[in-house]
């Protein structure tokens, strides 16, 4: 009875190890076969690894006292200080009414730009001017902020400024855009729409190709004019990546551009330019107070983080398609 027991259960263990045995072999093909494939997906997982994942351990110092001569993880554990001592702060309210104005001027002027350019585009009928276009507004994109400052400092500069000359011509007075807090936001807006716009068009010009001309044709039967194609047939063709975009932006929602901003700060327009961006830089590294700015920028990141998280239930909910 014992013995064919035994002989029972080596059977079963046999054919139960079969199906796991066929699905190893499948795994392997597939890999084999697409070898190449994985290859070249590999630099991508590494560089996630190492500056995406890795890097989240550091946050724990947000919660630490953190001394660089003890180390990360001798130095002492203090909860939630550095964040109470943050929102206690007069700064925060100045940051955060700073950071969610920029935040909500990118939203409101600048992500719509790049679909209005797109569709301008996709009507132009002239391949070589289509073209032409296309490279001529891509081209900003390619150039730093530092850059970009520096072009419009040239331009907005109150000694022999293009814009304060043609002021002064008209019968105006100088003004002193780069250091008065009155036109900084605006600057900014026109720097960022001004080399990202082009740019930005990529992936809405990729939607708007996969469009079948069909549609177009049979609307054009039906007695429908420009507007009417852009209404029923261009724009819910791009909805879905409209949206899905519109949530990759509500990420980096508090994202403002540290680069562009810590150039364009001043003693005259910090009150009004001081971002959590550049407040991060100030006090993490001109000041050495690395767990209070750590502190500073995972509040930042668990704002951008919640904002994706409901705006994409919110996308399901209306029967859009979300990023997951």
């Amino acid at each position: 009875m014992e013995m064919g027991e035994r002989s029972f259960t080596a059977v079963g263990a046999g054919f139960g190890s079969q199906p796991q045995r066929k699905n190893t072999r499948r795994i392997s093909k597939i890999i084999a076969r697409d070898r190449w494939l994985y290859f070249m997906l590999l630099p991508g997982v590494i560089y996630f690894i190492l500056f995406k994942y890795l890097p989240m351990w550091g946050v724990l110092i947000a919660f630490k006292n953190y001394q660089p001569f003890l180390g990360f993880w001798h130095s002492d554990w203090v909860g939630l200080k550095h964040f109470t001592r943050f929102f206690s702060e007069p700064t925060f309210w100045m940051l955060f009414k700073n950071t969610v104005i920029l935040a909500l001027y990118n939203l409101v002027f600048f992500f719509p730009l790049p679909i209005v350019v797109a569709l301008m585009l996709n009507e132009v009928r002239k391949e070589f001017l289509k073209r032409f276009v296309q490279t001529l507004v891509y081209i900003p994109h390619f150039f730093s902020w530092v850059v970009v400052v520096g072009i419009f400092y040239i331009l907005f500069t109150v000694e022999g400024g293009v814009v304060n000359e043609l002021i002064v011509k008209v019968g105006g007075e100088r003004v002193n855009f780069l250091i008065s807090s009155e036109w900084f936001r605006t600057m900014i807006m026109t720097e960022v729409v001004w080399k990202e716009t082009g740019w930005g068009t990529i992936i809405f010009l990729a939607a708007l190709a996969g469009v079948d001309p069909g549609l177009y044709e049979a609307s054009k039967i039906d007695g429908a004019g420009r507007w009417r194609q852009l209404w029923h047939i261009t724009l819910p063709a791009i909805r879905s990546t409209i949206i899905i975009l519109f949530i990759l932006r509500l990420g980096h929602f508090m994202d403002t551009g540290f680069e562009q901003i810590i150039l364009m700060l001043n003693a005259m327009n910090r009150e009004v330019g001081e971002v959590f961006d550049t407040y991060v830089y100030s006090a993490g590294i001109n000041q050495s107070q690395f767990s209070y700015s750590t502190a500073v920028g995972l509040f930042k990141s668990v704002v951008g983080l919640v904002l994706v998280l409901a705006t994409n239930a919110l996308a399901k909910k209306t029967g859009e398609e979300g990023i997951y």
